[in-house]
């Protein structure tokens, strides 16, 4: 008998965290942590991972900058690079946690429209924190849009709806075959449909988006989403602050969360539980296990 499906979306954040140096050596230390909770999660479900790459796109899109006699890369190229780099980390570290399973990394497109309204509005935060003198100075000389991201600023993107996942069917294969499959990485490489066929889209998709349409393609089970906070928030950063851990997507609609950070994954999660009727949690890392089983983080099932 399978196991059931089990979508997990991996914060680019909850791999490098938040303060800490853009360097390989620590996205591999925290990737081997991160590997050991995928790892435990695997004994009992199919598990299909989705991770974030907002530090690594970011720091790329720096490294691009200093070079200014090549045109910078555009963004849909950078993001199939952190796909590579991040999917290469962690097919290794899920191999060596996991030496009889089957592991691999799918370079994924993720079909987008050019007409979506976010490209009129970014708000996907990547690369590192800045304070606020250095963001004007960034905003002057890159032309780049940013925004407060808590007490820092970051750069902010387009972060268009995902609307159709081009390798799903090789998805569904692998998983049958009964690989772990990491896919969707950096929520997709943008793509567009033009009458010359696909072309790539200067955007970053929202993994979270992305990991949910994922999850009712697949009609998984369950969609986990992993970031570097324990939990969903009502009235975060305020003296109000506390913690949502059992509710319902009607519930959560009533609610409002920064459209930056914690927005993207409620709004995932509530789709997938509305299309799906499974269980969608949210919270750290460490706490996958504990989320699933509705001890910790945030669990949102249908009414």
């Amino acid at each position: 008998m399978n196991k059931p499906v089990l979508v997990v979306a991996l914060g680019g954040n909850a791999l490098l965290r938040r303060g800490e140096p853009l360097e390989a050596e620590l996205q591999r230390k925290n990737i081997c942590v991160a590997a050991k909770t995928l790892a435990a999660l695997c004994q009992k479900w199919r598990v299909v991972l989705v991770h974030g790459n907002g530090p690594q796109v970011g720091l790329l899109a720096l490294q691009n900058s200093a070079y200014p006699a090549v045109a910078p890369y555009p963004l849909d190229i950078l993001v199939a690079q952190t796909q590579g780099m991040i999917g290469y980390l962690l097919q290794q570290a899920l191999k060596n946690c996991l030496p009889e399973s089957r592991v691999c990394t799918l370079l994924t497109q993720v079909e987008v429209s050019l007409l979506d309204p976010a490209f009129d509005n970014p708000t996907k935060y990547i690369g590192p924190v800045y304070t606020q003198a250095q963001s004007e100075n960034l905003a002057a000389e890159k032309g780049w849009a940013m925004k407060a991201d808590g007490q820092h600023f970051r750069r902010v993107v387009a972060s268009p709806q995902p609307q159709r996942i081009l390798e799903i069917d090789a998805i569904r294969a692998l998983l049958d075959q009964h690989y772990l499959v990491i896919c969707n990485g950096g929520g997709g490489v943008p793509v567009h449909q033009t009458n010359d066929g696909l072309k790539g889209v200067e955007a970053v998709i929202d993994k979270d988006l992305s990991a949910a349409l994922l999850a009712r393609q697949l009609q998984a089970d369950a969609l986990l989403i992993l970031t570097d906070a324990d939990a969903v928030y009502l009235g975060w950063g305020t003296p109000e602050q506390r913690p949502l851990h059992h509710i319902t997507p009607r519930d959560l609609a009533a609610m409002t969360f920064d459209a930056g950070s914690m927005g993207p994954k409620v709004n995932a999660a509530c789709q997938f539980v509305d299309a799906c009727h499974g269980l969608a949690g949210i919270g750290a890392l460490e706490d996958g296990e504990a989320i699933l089983a509705g001890l910790k983080g945030t669990c949102i099932r249908a009414e």
